[in-house]
């Protein structure tokens, strides 16, 4: 039995195929049309998919929407009927949006997919609609390797869920408890990242590395985090909250809040995109990530009891929060815990399709070890005639004989000091580079944090880069015993690869403190001694696993930095000839695609 998920229309449009239970193929459709966060119909990601598992639409069993479009209608109408006559314009704008593609939104898909493939028939695949949440919940608990497990999804909104807590068992999904709008967490945080001058739906994790800069001792701090908790948001005892909708105009507005009403609450002015960050931003992003990470451990501590289950599964946006999934793990509310590493709405194709095959159509479960997911190489791979066009025009490359010799010469490059685009393999699905479409560097530059940012991501200087490290070689360098293979976890640098910082370090400025040096791997220790891990299993993601062993054969350290493979504000690469474009307009030395290694 074939299934394909989609979602579409919000942000982060997305496919997804299974087959008998297995994920074949999943991918978004930011990396074909090179739209970042695209929110159109995955018209080109649904092509790619059908294209590289050489499936026709007529072969699909049910097509599945991650969302129930009438339900999100609904709930559009009844908030405007509350507020009105407020919220008149946004409510318009809305509307257009619903006339022009979502009112109609079944019809929309058969039109679409037709225009893919002229033999798709609508009579005989069945066409199901799921609930957001259910999606975003299956996407975490199908995709886990358990039997039985808590559930939680924390987003901005579904349909009218903002929080869920739910429990999974076998094949089975049921809902414990549920948040409504506009009660959301995450649009709590997507509040903040709005007023530090980032944008929603896209920029919240700029606000979570943004935190580790504030000053934890400092008034400003305290007098934010008790405005926070006095006056925005109310914490009850099992787990769930409230917020005080006064100060929030996302419900009747164009905007998350009104800026006159935070900079009174805070005493700090909205910050334009352009303008410099400076250490009220830094305590504001610490109070409101802190605030956040209190409302979900409480929630943490609610569904355990509810559900006296050991396993944790977590999906929603705000799942994609490693230092809150850091501290989860930290605390021991649960044995295993499992992330759904694409937790955003991409993920939710993959969940309804789930849904569709192990609740609609009643299939026996099918559990994998650790995970179905794959290692998140669930996208398209490339050809040797792909290479082959760019070494037609470029003269500078040297082909490896195999693996081994790719892997040494690679790691070579790294130890002296060169920044590698790495494309292998098929790609990853979700919003991290697991090392098939990575920038690769050496961790032990203490320049090379800002070298990448500045010179080749051409991104913000203060956004820290995580280590890819040896599994088995984890806990030497960071407190941790577990596993992080979606570098979904934050976790401190052990105390022995630290340096001896300033007595007064709290007190230093945003680039005081981003200039010291504060570690023996100081290009992916962040300003508070953390680092957001991704270790590497040897036979789960074989090549990358060899690639950091030579160079740890060749430096003694057995690990390397690994960011995406993309500059600010575009994709992920996608192609051969994305990965090489990317390479020959920014800073990055070398580009090893397969064997193929390119110069400069």
């Amino acid at each position: 039995m074939k299934i394909i998920g989609i979602s579409a229309y919000y942000h982060d449009s997305a496919v997804c195929l299974i087959e008998d239970g297995k994920i074949i193929f999943a991918a978004q459709e930011e990396r074909f049309s090179r739209i970042k966060n695209d929110a159109a119909f995955p018209a080109l990601a649904i092509k790619n998919c059908l294209e590289f598992t050489h499936t026709n639409l007529h072969d699909i069993d049910a097509i599945v929407y991650y969302e129930k479009p009438f339900l999100k209608l609904e709930r559009i109408i009844k908030t405007y009927l509350k507020t009105a006559p407020k919220g008149f314009s946004s409510f318009l704008q809305a509307m257009h949006v619903w006339t022009k593609e979502k009112l109609f939104i079944k019809q929309n898909i058969i039109d679409e997919l037709k225009k893919i493939d002229s033999s798709f028939n609508r009579k005989r695949t069945l066409l199901l609609f799921t609930e957001h949440h259910l999606s975003h919940a299956a996407s975490a608990f199908y995709a886990s390797s358990f039997e039985e497990a808590a559930i939680l999804t924390i987003d901005g909104v579904g349909e009218y869920a903002t929080t869920s807590l739910a429990y999974g068992n076998g094949n089975k999904i049921k809902t414990l408890h549920e948040i409504h709008f506009p009660h959301s967490i995450g649009l709590l945080y997507s509040a903040v990242t709005y007023f530090l001058g980032f944008k929603v739906n896209s920029d919240e994790y700029k606000v979570m590395g943004l935190a580790a800069y504030g000053n934890p001792e400092s008034e400003e701090t305290k007098k934010i985090i008790q405005t926070i908790e006095g006056k925005l948001i109310t914490l009850n005892d099992d787990g769930s909250y409230q917020l005080n909708m006064k100060h929030f105009a996302f419900t009747h507005g164009l905007t998350m809040v009104d800026e006159k009403d935070w900079r009174e609450l805070f005493k700090i002015d909205k910050r334009k995109n352009e303008d410099e960050l400076n250490q009220s931003h830094c305590n504001l992003a610490y109070a409101f990530q802190k605030i956040t990470e209190k409302v979900v451990l409480n929630l943490c501590y609610e569904i355990r009891q509810l559900t006296n289950s050991e396993n944790l599964c977590l999906a929603g946006g705000v799942a994609l929060n490693s230092v809150i999934n850091g501290i989860i793990k930290d605390k021991n509310i649960f044995k295993n815990i499992f992330i759904q590493p694409a937790s955003g709405d991409a993920g939710g194709a993959l969940g309804c399709a789930l849904v569709a095959y192990y609740s609609f159509f009643e299939k026996h479960r099918k559990i994998e070890f650790p995970d179905s997911m794959n290692n998140g190489l669930l996208g398209n791979s490339f050809s040797e005639t792909e290479i082959k066009l760019i070494t037609d025009n470029h003269a500078h490359f040297y082909k490896c004989e195999n693996e081994d010799e790719l892997c040494k010469k690679t790691a070579q490059l790294i130890a002296d000091g060169k920044v590698i685009g790495w494309f292998q393999g098929c790609m990853e699905f979700g919003p991290r580079a697991l090392g098939n479409r990575s920038i690769l560097a050496d961790a032990r530059n203490p320049d090379m944090q800002l070298h990448l940012n500045l010179k080749i991501k051409n991104r913000e200087s203060f956004r820290p880069f995580a280590p890819a490290v040896l599994e088995e070689d984890a806990p030497y360098y960071f407190e941790m015993q577990d596993t992080s293979p979606y570098m979904l976890q934050v976790h401190k640098v052990k105390e022995k690869h630290l340096k001896k910082l300033p007595d007064n370090y709290n007190q230093l400025s945003l680039k005081e403190k981003l200039y010291t040096v504060k570690s023996s791997i100081p290009a992916v220790t962040h300003v508070d001694m953390s680092a957001r891990i991704q270790t590497v299993n040897k036979t789960q993601h074989p090549l990358f696993w060899k690639l950091i062993n030579e160079f740890k054969s060749i430096t003694g350290e057995s690990l390397v930095i690994n960011t995406s493979f993309n500059v600010k504000d575009e994709p992920i690469v996608c192609t051969p000839q994305d990965a090489y474009n990317c390479f020959v307009n920014t800073g990055m030395d070398i580009l090893a695609i397969g064997n193929y290694i390119f110069y400069k």
